[in-house]
């Protein structure tokens, strides 16, 4: 039996024609809500084409881990920060002492080899509501702006009923050489405001939900060389298995979607989104 049998988890989609990049994902997290085991997932992946993986640490543990992980793993990547959701709880619950000093690991952490991007960072009003907590938010964004612009690392941006907010931080600081929109949420017009200020918007399970059609506007306005794909796993599980588990080898059912919602060849569009996350990251890596 295999592991996702064992588990229960959605089956393996039909491969992809050529390899794709889930250039969002948290191994450890899904790991620690489905029970696939990380070695697994990677394996499953790239059984379905998606041959490599950023593995996204946004706390402490899981910036480490994720550190850690691409010491082992050729083909993943990592992006580390501390999440504005818990940039906020911290600060709310520690104090500005305790959250400069995770942030200081952060620092420190963003410097390591394996590491090509600093995020996701950004500001989260969904579920900050405090005041003081989106003032840190705001101070932490900004910090996680500067390191990437320091060691020319991309941006990775958590943006979440913020949107404009986020620009005028991004316009305030001046925005680093690569910058993506992780898990792009807004519509055709936020996606324009994105693109004209050199954004790559990543293209999330969500697309593929049949109440998403500014998402699907957003997806048809974007230049094919600035879109990039992720599952953001172990969350927003692409049709048909939403409400399940999501991990990377379902990656493919948004990639398919997409493909088809804009009417280009799968192939082609695989080759396309390949190319532009390694543009976005700054480089090639992995096997060939």
């Amino acid at each position: 039996m295999s592991a996702i049998d064992e588990l229960g988890l959605p089956p393996l989609p039909e491969p992809l024609p050529r390899p794709v990049i889930d250039n969002h994902t948290h191994l450890s997290s899904t790991q620690e809500y489905s029970g696939l085991q990380v070695a697994d997932n990677v394996r499953l992946a790239a059984e379905v084409g998606v041959t490599r993986i950023v593995e996204v640490g946004c706390d402490l543990p899981s910036a480490r881990y994720a550190v850690e992980l691409v010491t082992h793993e050729p083909n993943v990547r990592a992006a580390i920060a501390l999440h504005p959701n818990d940039v906020a709880r911290t600060y709310l619950k520690h104090g500005e002492e305790r959250l400069e000093a995770e942030l200081a690991v952060i620092g420190q952490l963003a410097r390591r080899s394996g590491v090509v991007a600093v995020g996701e960072t950004g500001l989260d009003y969904y579920r900050t509501r405090e005041d003081e907590g989106r003032r840190m938010q705001e101070v932490a964004f900004r910090r996680h702006i500067g390191w990437a612009k320091e060691l020319d690392k991309t941006l990775v941006i958590h943006d979440r009923d913020s949107h404009d907010d986020i620009l005028r931080v991004l316009d305030s600081e001046g925005a680093p050489g690569r910058f993506v929109m992780h898990c792009f949420s807004g519509d055709a017009d936020f996606a324009a405001r994105c693109l004209e200020r050199g954004a790559w918007l990543s293209f999330p399970g969500v697309v593929t939900f049949g109440s998403a059609e500014s998402l699907r506007e957003a997806a048809l306005a974007t230049p094919l060389d600035r879109m990039m794909v992720e599952t953001d796993a172990p969350y927003l599980t692409p049709k048909p298995e939403r409400g399940k588990a999501n991990a990377p080898y379902l990656l493919p059912h948004t990639v398919r979607f997409l493909a088809d919602l804009l009417e280009v060849d799968l192939a082609e569009f695989c080759d396309q989104i390949t190319e532009n996350t390694f543009a976005a990251y700054g480089g090639r890596w992995g096997d060939e």
